[in-house]
């Protein structure tokens, strides 16, 4: 059979080679430990966490080897391609400091000198490798409709065969160039169809750079290289791209280790080197008595977005994903609390092998440090780009009492020599501490319980607010407190009160408590006597003419 006749039947109007492309898209001139990677979305939608977390170590791999990091858009899906979704993605990726050397900047715009980076316009590119590869009968056009497909799986499940395109199902596989020319007369559809059966290697063999040697029974069956409209499909898109973009290291999800026999047969075929491999494990949630991975559709918290609705810093959520993505960044953190991500030095070998349990406790946690060593200047300014954005009420109270704003900063802060990890999240200010930012709205839960009680509240409020002085300075003001203490019984001594607690109302402990959550509605909190500086006589008689109103 004339294989190049069939070829030029196909793609009459590609006349380029794979020996013109390589010239076109040389070898990259890089030291040879550089690192070449990508990070490949496709615009169906919202941006993963999962797809942050592994822009974040291509990008980390690429930029501590001095090699490059660049963008590919996965567009051949035009069915499932969102409105405006390059863009979303590109404006997400920025605002987490992903940053790339060459690829799409846009919609319309690239970088680099190995585009185009949209799939979408490297049809010449793929046409010209797939023409090569019919010209040597490594690959064929397939006709056959959906109903015929359809009809070859139903007879493969009755049968228990394997499900595929391949042995005396392949009914396009050996057409002849005057069968061809009478389909294309007749305007039959085609896609282009890789021919399995020449490859008689008995395995496939991954050396993944986390998981080890993985061995894969070949691939048997004839994957479709081009769809009906001269787009590729992922597997053989993924191949051409990654040689001629000059990728290294391709990381991607595990969920693609399945489809590495199919990579591989390609690679080998066309005659490219394959890149070097890590397959990612996946982030996953407790689900029940199992473990799932996070899913768009299911949880709130596998969309990038939502870290951003709730005003966590960018640096957090990072932070946490490099805590994932190697054991031992976070002891460096811990004795590196102000250094720059970039400085740590990653290891794909410390890359976990199974999926990472989503932890929002620990996130919180790496959250409250990140924002511990801002400085007061930087929380009024990150919180105010946020609040705008998402709580335009708590905007406007800042932008109309921003220098009473500054002063409770350092409630929930602390200072440098005694930082306070009170705050996770921009949107803890709104919530856990709302009585700072609402002075107009009544507190409407208080934490009494049988010991802190009602009753020895108003007891306590009632001596309390006959005495209170603003002009006190803090000794002064602990002093009345402990005075008033042991008036009604109240011990100022923790240990005395330890050895014998029935013998006395409470603790002064008990008593700030108590004092606290009139305030507040809260047993803890803020410092007592920075925070009643902070509210002013006016605030506090409303405070305590609200509580009266609950428990009086």
């Amino acid at each position: 059979m004339n294989y190049k006749d069939i070829a030029e039947l196909l793609f009459p109007s590609v006349n380029g080679t794979i020996a013109d492309l390589e010239k076109e898209f040389p070898i990259r001139n890089l030291k040879k430990e550089a690192c070449v990677t990508r990070f490949a979305p496709s615009p169906t939608g919202f941006l993963h966490i999962g797809s942050l977390y592994v822009s974040l170590i291509s990008s980390t791999l690429a930029k501590q080897s001095d090699g490059v990091f660049y963008l590919r858009i996965e567009d051949t899906d035009k069915k499932r391609e969102v409105e405006g979704g390059v863009s979303q993605i590109i404006n997400t990726l920025k605002d987490y400091k992903i940053i790339f050397d060459e690829g799409a900047i846009d919609e319309n715009k690239e970088l680099g000198e190995y585009g185009p980076y949209h799939q979408s316009k490297r049809k010449r590119i793929y046409q010209t490798c797939a023409k090569e590869l019919v010209s040597h009968g490594l690959a064929y056009p397939c006709f056959c409709t959906t109903e015929e497909l359809d009809q070859n799986r139903i007879l493969q499940e009755q049968h228990k065969e394997a499900i595929g395109y391949y042995g005396k199902f392949a009914k396009c596989r050996d057409l002849t160039l005057e069968t061809i020319k009478e389909k294309l007369n007749r305007g039959e559809t085609f896609v282009i169809r890789y021919n399995s059966f020449l490859d008689k290697t008995p395995t496939a063999i991954c050396n993944d750079l986390v998981k080890g040697k993985i061995e894969f029974p070949t691939n048997q069956s004839d994957t479709i290289i081009l769809k009906s409209g001269g787009l590729p499909t992922y597997h053989f898109a993924h191949i051409v791209d990654d040689h001629f973009m000059r990728t290294t290291h391709v990381i991607r999800g595990d969920e693609w280790l399945s489809s590495y026999p199919v990579h591989e047969q390609l690679f080998r075929a066309i005659g490219f080197a394959l890149p070097n491999y890590i397959h990612i494990a996946p982030i996953m949630k407790n689900d029940g008595n199992s473990k799932r991975k996070l899913s768009k559709r299911k949880d709130s918290e596998a969309i990038v977005s939502y870290y951003n609705e709730l005003g966590y810093p960018i640096e957090s959520v990072l932070d946490y994903l490099m805590n994932i993505a190697n054991s031992s960044f976070e002891d460096w953190r811990k004795n590196n609390p102000l250094a720059n991500l970039i400085d740590f030095k990653f290891k794909i070998s410390n890359l976990p092998k199974a999926g990472a349990l989503f932890d929002l406790i620990k996130l919180n946690s790496v959250s409250k440090n990140i924002i511990s060593n801002f400085t007061e200047e930087e929380c009024l300014n990150r919180i105010k780009t946020w609040s705008e954005k998402y709580e335009p009420e708590f905007y406007d109270y800042i932008q109309n009492n921003e220098e009473v704003f500054k002063k409770s900063i350092p409630l929930w802060k602390g200072n440098q020599k005694r930082p306070r990890k009170d705050i996770a999240k921009w949107q803890d200010l709104t919530l856990n501490l709302s009585y700072l930012y609402k002075p107009s709205n009544a507190i409407e839960d208080y934490e009494l319980d049988e010991f802190l009680s009602e009753q020895k509240a108003n007891i306590f409020i009632d001596k309390y607010k006959k005495i209170i002085d603003f002009s006190f300075d803090q000794t002064q003001w602990f002093n009345q407190i402990k005075e008033l203490a042991s008036q009604l019984n109240y011990c100022c001594d923790i240990k005395e009160y330890k050895k014998n607690p029935s013998e006395y109302e409470g603790s002064i402990a008990d008593m700030c408590a108590l004092l606290r959550i009139i305030l507040t509605g809260k047993k803890d909190g803020p410092d007592l006597y920075s925070l009643l500086q902070l509210m002013g006589l006016d605030l506090f008689n409303k405070r305590v003419a609200c509580f009266k109103n609950n428990f009086a």
